[in-house]
């Protein structure tokens, strides 16, 4: 993809804000893009993408911005009367009410199932002007005892999780470990042993460092190969 000439269909390149990607009326701009006369133009930092005369920008950097049906991971940072306040890394906090807990809650005892400090993974499931709210009442959500949290940039998560989940799949075979993604950036890896869990870690790390790469699927086999001789 180049300023100078009209992009191929699929491939990526970096560009920064101000930066022409492709020219010509045929093209229509997508997220994180602008039209100027006959180019899109990038408005951020981030991988530029044309696929069927669409054009948007994959950011990569900047804040989580929160979506209704999103499975985050944050920490308890206060708990109240009717629930507990999560910090999912986001400008906005996020609340998970008793309701949206599936088991019976002692409203006299609730650090006795979630405490300041602890670890969740939740869904987003509603956004309104009260707030974020949460629930754990679906299967693989709830309270994280066991195994290490890492967090990278959010906008990186669709990499991690790559094509229809063929990345995530690639680690967790690899490695033998569970892994939650979460949409903010903040990932679950368990696993039987702890060298597993940080042999999981360093691979999603490779990952999210080279999220602009070409043929990363085959980078990180690569990776896996040399690193278990």
């Amino acid at each position: 993809m180049a300023s100078e000439k009209n992009s191929k269909e699929g491939e990526r390149k970096i560009v920064i804000p101000g930066e022409v990607i492709v020219k010509g009326n045929e093209y229509l701009p997508g997220e994180g893009t602008e039209r100027r006369g006959e180019e899109i133009v990038s408005v951020k930092y981030g991988l530029a993408e044309e696929q069927n005369r669409l054009v948007k920008v994959i950011p990569l950097s900047g804040v989580y911005h929160p979506r209704r049906g999103n499975v985050v991971i944050g920490k308890v940072d206060n708990i109240t009367p009717n629930g507990w306040i999560i910090d999912i890394d986001s400008p906005e906090s996020a609340f998970l009410s008793l309701a949206e807990v599936p088991r019976y809650v002692n409203k006299d005892g609730l650090e006795e199932v979630m405490d300041i400090g602890d670890m969740i993974v939740a869904k987003i499931w509603s956004i309104g002007k009260r707030g974020i709210d949460l629930s754990i009442k679906s299967r693989g959500l709830g309270k994280i005892d066991e195994g290490i949290i890492l967090r990278i940039n959010s906008n990186k998560v669709p990499r991690v999780i790559g094509k229809d989940g063929s990345m995530i799949k690639l680690i967790k075979d690899e490695t033998d470990c569970k892994i939650t993604v979460g949409q903010n950036g903040l990932i679950w890896i368990k696993g039987d042993r702890v060298e597993n869990e940080l042999f999981a870690k360093r691979a999603i790390l490779f990952v999210a460092k080279r999220s602009f790469v070409k043929g990363l699927t085959e980078e990180i086999k690569k990776w896996f190969e040399k690193e278990k001789k």
